[in-house]
């Protein structure tokens, strides 16, 4: 390990150029303006695993945004790590809020990373993440310690609801047969207190439109004596939830699985410091559902909330009317035992009872994603809290993830395995925020990490 070690070392501004280049790629997959700069970064990756030792790499097409896929089989019987990554992107707007180019890859220093951080979209999530692992593969082959057989999967459509690679899974379920999914898409409590993440939320993202008459009316023909769609819609959205922040969907919470008593007594070993979580985003108290902490609440507790909401004249000046129709897109977090789609059901059902009869309601649903949980008596969790130790010579917890990435859930339904949510990222890395930004020690420190996974995996089997 002492010269894949070295090999890293020498090798870091290499790494770190490599990585620059690939962050200026706008690969925004939810506008259709930048599929050309998609497929350019397809083809970037692909030409990236080739220079890194990776063979039989392949963009291979989909529906949608093409998948890159590489790997490397040194002895069939070895194990397989399936590493899974995204190079899509979220819209970087409001631009006006970031500091600098969100596509030109920006080093500052910061309170949090003082040795310097990569300002960029895309740079935590996925881009700087999933790099790691290529980079930590190329390490591992040129020093001749590969440690297990490696297939690399990464895909163009993650911030859409990967809607495409199930399909890819199903159509190619021989060729990414493996033992374990590693995924590096997550984050650590802190560097002081790293954790491992042991499950993800679910997610069921919907968007609601509320009508009432036929046309936008002027305000002072009609105002008082008609349904205003946008009054009504904030009166609907405040009731779904109580006064103790209960979400009020009937039956949401009837499937929701509690965890362990073990699982929370860890939980509650991590040091979570709340004046400095509401320092840290500017608030002067928090909210949330009565009888939990901060911390369950953002990773064991489902959740409601709207994400934009809409309606009316929002150009300058004024014009006063009573619009039309009124928006919102809500999103709902998930837990174990709940489905995303019977809990998209129970909300569509709920939010058309609550409308009052001036008005007529209308639910689209967009994408979800059923939730996950690693065992911590699993192998996999096991090897990545040795790997971790061994490098951020701390003791590693397993901490449940707030955030949800459906496609994981898919994997283990389909291609039958479990996967290691192995992520090097923090919360306060702005991801799908302006200020997107990877701490450098992060990124090398994931890549020294990743060997030490395959070392200790291999060992476990």
């Amino acid at each position: 390990m002492e010269q894949t070690n070295n090999y890293i070392d020498s090798n870091k501004d290499k790494f770190l150029q490599e990585l620059i280049e690939l962050l200026k790629i706008p690969s925004i997959s939810a506008d259709p303006m930048y599929a050309q700069n998609l497929l350019d970064c397809a083809d970037a990756i692909a030409k990236n695993l080739v220079e890194s030792g990776i063979e039989n790499v392949e963009v291979l097409e989909t529906k949608g945004y093409p998948v890159v896929y590489g790997e490397k089989i040194i002895d069939n019987s070895l194990p397989t790590i399936l590493i899974y990554g995204h190079y899509d992107v979220q819209p970087p707007d409001p631009i006006n809020l970031w500091e600098s180019d969100p596509f030109e890859p920006t080093i500052k220093n910061t309170e949090i990373h003082p040795d310097g951080a990569l300002f960029a979209r895309g740079s935590a999530d996925d881009k700087g993440q999933f790099f790691m692992h290529v980079k930590a593969v190329e390490a591992m082959i040129n020093t001749n310690s590969l440690y297990c057989n490696v297939k690399f999967l990464i895909e163009g459509e993650e911030e859409v609801g990967s809607e495409n690679l199930e399909d890819f899974l199903i159509e190619h379920k021989d060729k990414l047969k493996n033992d374990i999914i590693l995924i590096s898409d997550t984050s650590v409590l802190s560097m002081e207190n790293p954790t491992l993440t042991t499950g993800l939320r679910g997610l069921s993202y919907l968007e609601v439109e509320v009508e009432g008459a036929n046309r936008d009316l002027h305000s002072g023909l009609y105002g008082g004596a008609v349904p205003n769609p946008i009054n009504i819609l904030c009166d609907m959205i405040a009731s779904l939830h109580d006064k103790n922040e209960n979400v009020t969907v009937k039956d949401f919470y009837d499937k929701v699985s509690a965890i362990t008593s073990e699982e929370l007594k860890e939980m509650q070993k991590l040091p979570f410091d709340l004046e400095e979580y509401k320092n840290a985003i500017g608030l002067n108290d928090i909210t949330g559902e009565r009888g939990y902490s901060t911390l369950e609440r953002t990773t064991i507790r489902p959740s409601l909330d709207v994400n934009g909401i809409w309606g009316g004249y929002m150009g300058e000046g004024a014009k006063t009317v009573i619009p039309s129709k009124a928006y919102a897109k809500i999103s709902m977090r998930l837990v174990p035992n709940q489905n995303p789609n019977e809990i998209t059901k129970l909300f569509s059902e709920h939010f058309k009872s609550i409308a009052p009869a001036s008005i007529k309601v209308n639910v689209k649903a967009f994408h979800g994603g059923k939730p996950y949980v690693l065992p911590c008596t699993d192998k996999g969790y096991i090897s990545a809290k040795k790997a971790m130790e061994k490098t951020f010579e701390k003791e590693v917890l397993p901490l449940r993830g707030g955030g949800s990435i459906p496609i994981v859930s898919t994997f283990e339904e389909i291609l039958g395995t479990k996967s290691v949510l192995m992520g090097f990222g923090l919360d306060s890395d702005a991801l799908h925020s302006p200020n997107e930004h990877f701490g450098l020690k992060n990124f090398y420190l994931g890549i020294k990490t990743i060997p030490y996974f395959f070392k200790y995996y291999s060992e476990s089997n």
